[in-house]
C-alpha cells in the first residue's frame, strides 16, 4: 500500500497499530456509499483509485472498495488476507438465493483468524469476529454470532430477540479476478440495486448507525440497539443530507433525480451497455 500514512490519518490513526484498532477506525471514519454506481459510474478497483477515491477525497465506498483497502492497509501492517464473497440474505425471503456480491475478509495475524468486514451497508462489523463456528461478540450493544451451515458460515445478527441471517459465505478464498467480476456486476448491471437505488449510512463507535436510501420510502434512519426513528425525507434534500451526516460534499441532482458530483458531465454517457 503507497498510502499506509495517508490513510491512517484517514481514519484517525498512526504508527503501527493492530488489526482490531484499524478495523474499528475504519468502519467509524469512511462512509458505506453507492454514489458511483446509481450515478451511472463503474467501480475501479484499482489499489490507487481506491486510495484516491476512499483517502484523498475522503469519500466512501461500498463492501468491494471498503474491504479492499482494508485489505491493502493490513497486508502493510504484516497481517495475511484472504478475500470471500458472500450472498447477502438480510431483508430476502428465505427461498430466494442472491448471488455472492459481498466481499469480506479472512485475516490471520500471530497465528489467529478473523472475519473482517468494514463494508457491509445494513449495519457492518464494528471490529473483526472470531473466525470459527459458535463465535459471538457483542459490539456497542449489537450481539453478533457465526454459525456453521452446512460447508458455508453464516454471520447473523440479533434483532428483537430473534437472530437474522446477514449474510452465507464460503470459507474458501477466491481469486482476485471473481472479485472483479463480481463488482462489475454489482456495479453497472441494469438491475443491481446499487444501480437502481441508493443507500448511503455510518457507523459510530457508541453503535449508532445512520442510514439514507431509497430502497423502499426515501428516508433517514437512525438505529441503535435499542430503537429505531425513520425520518422521511424528499429526493431534493439529498445532498443537503450527505453534506451534513456523510461529510459527502459537493453532490447534486440531475433531471432524472439520480445524485451526481456537481461537476460531473452526464452519467448517460458513462454507463456501461448490457447486451
Amino acid at each position: 500500500m503507497r498510502g499506509l500514512d495517508a490513510y491512517l490519518q484517514r481514519i484517525g490513526l498512526s504508527g503501527h497499530p493492530d488489526v482490531a484498532d484499524v478495523h474499528r477506525a475504519h468502519a467509524t471514519s469512511i462512509p458505506f456509499e453507492n454514489l458511483d454506481p446509481q450515478g451511472g459510474r463503474a467501480v475501479s478497483l484499482e489499489a490507487a483509485d481506491l486510495e484516491a477515491k476512499l483517502v484523498t477525497a475522503r469519500r466512501g465506498g461500498y463492501c468491494f472498495e471498503q474491504n479492499l483497502l482494508l485489505a491493502e492497509a493490513l497486508r502493510a501492517l504484516g497481517a495475511e488476507v484472504d478475500l470471500l464473497l458472500a450472498r447477502v440474505r438480510y431483508g430476502a425471503p428465505p427461498d430466494q438465493v442472491r448471488p455472492r456480491s459481498h466481499l469480506v475478509l479472512r485475516v490471520l495475524v500471530a497465528g489467529e483468524s478473523w472475519l473482517a468486514d468494514v463494508g457491509f451497508g445494513n449495519g457492518t462489523l464494528l471490529e473483526p469476529l472470531a473466525f470459527a463456528p459458535g463465535a459471538e461478540a457483542l459490539q456497542a450493544g449489537w450481539a453478533l454470532r457465526l454459525t456453521a451451515e452446512g460447508r458455508e458460515l453464516v454471520l447473523q445478527r440479533e434483532e428483537g430477540g430473534r437472530w437474522l441471517d446477514l449474510y452465507a459465505f464460503s470459507p474458501e478464498p477466491v481469486p482476485r479476478v471473481d472479485v472483479e467480476v463480481s463488482n462489475w456486476f454489482t456495479s453497472t448491471h441494469p438491475g443491481s440495486p446499487f444501480v437502481t437505488g441508493l443507500i448511503v449510512a455510518a457507523n459510530d463507535a457508541a453503535g449508532r448507525r445512520l442510514t439514507l436510501s431509497d430502497w423502499g420510502e426515501l428516508a433517514l434512519v437512525e438505529r441503535t440497539p435499542e430503537a429505531t426513528r425513520r425520518t422521511p425525507v424528499s429526493r431534493e434534500d439529498i445532498p443537503h443530507l450527505l453534506a451534513e451526516h456523510f461529510e459527502l460534499r459537493g453532490f447534486a441532482l440531475d433531471a432524472g433525480g439520480r445524485v451526481v458530483r456537481a461537476d460531473a458531465p452526464r452519467p448517460e454517457a458513462l454507463r456501461p451497455v448490457w447486451k
